[in-house]
C-alpha cells in the first residue's frame, strides 16, 4: 500500500510503497526515520490489556498497605482508603484518588479493548481515533510515582509512631499501571485508517 509521508526534519514529502525488512522507513533526503511499524500490534495490545484487566481485580481487592499503630494493625485497599478520606471530609482528595486509581485504569482498558476489537473495521474511524486520543490523555493520570511517594512519606513520617508495610495489592496495582502503559504504546493508530483486507 502506497503512503505519502512528510519528513518532520526537512519537510520533504515522499511516497513509500513498503517498509524495509526492519519495519522502518527513512527520509530520502536527510535520513530521518519516518515510520516504524509496530509489528503484531493488535495481538500485543490485546494480550497486555487482558493481563492488566486480570490484575485489576487483585489491585483493588488486596490491601495496598498494612499499618500497625500502637499495637493495632489495619489493612487498607484503594477503595477503603478513598472511603476513609471521604468520611473524614477530604472530598477532593478522595475523588482524585478514586478517579486516578479505579475509574481511569478501567476506562483505559475498555477503550483499548474497543480499539482492538474494531481495529480492522471500516466504520467509526473518526470516533475510534478520538477514543485513542482519550486513552493517551487519561494515561497520564496513572500517578504511580505519586502513589509510591505517598507510601514513602508515610514510612518516614510515621517511623517513630507506627509501622507501614506495603501490601500485596501494591504489586498488582503497579503491574496494572505498567501493563496499560505498554498496551497503549503497542497499539498502532495507523491500523484504524488502513482499508480492510478485502478492499486492498
Amino acid at each position: 500500500m502506497t503512503a505519502t509521508i512528510a519528513c518532520p526534519t526537512c519537510s520533504l514529502v515522499q511516497c513509500t510503497n513498503s517498509l524495509n525488512q526492519s519495519g522502518r522507513v527513512f527520509c530520502a533526503r536527510c535520513g530521518t526515520r519516518l515510520r516504524t511499524e509496530k509489528r503484531d500490534s493488535i495481538n500485543r495490545t490485546a494480550a497486555l490489556a487482558l493481563a492488566a484487566l486480570i490484575l485489576y481485580v487483585p489491585a483493588n481487592t488486596y490491601p495496598i498497605m498494612r499499618m500497625t499503630y500502637l499495637g493495632r494493625t489495619s489493612e487498607n485497599t484503594i477503595w477503603s482508603g478513598c472511603r476513609h478520606l471521604f468520611h473524614h471530609g477530604s472530598y477532593g482528595v478522595a475523588a482524585i484518588g478514586f478517579a486516578a486509581s479505579i475509574v481511569i485504569p478501567l476506562l483505559k482498558l475498555i477503550g483499548l479493548f474497543f480499539l482492538v476489537l474494531t481495529a480492522r473495521s471500516s466504520r467509526w474511524r473518526q470516533e475510534r481515533m478520538r477514543i485513542f486520543r482519550f486513552v493517551e490523555i487519561i494515561g497520564r493520570w496513572s500517578m504511580l510515582d505519586v502513589f509510591l511517594l505517598s507510601i514513602m512519606v508515610g514510612l518516614v513520617k510515621l517511623g517513630e509512631l507506627a509501622t507501614v508495610v506495603p501490601g500485596p495489592g501494591i504489586n498488582a496495582f503497579a503491574a496494572v499501571v505498567v501493563l496499560t502503559m505498554l498496551a497503549s504504546a503497542s497499539f498502532d493508530p495507523r491500523i484504524i485508517w488502513e482499508p480492510p483486507a478485502e478492499d486492498v
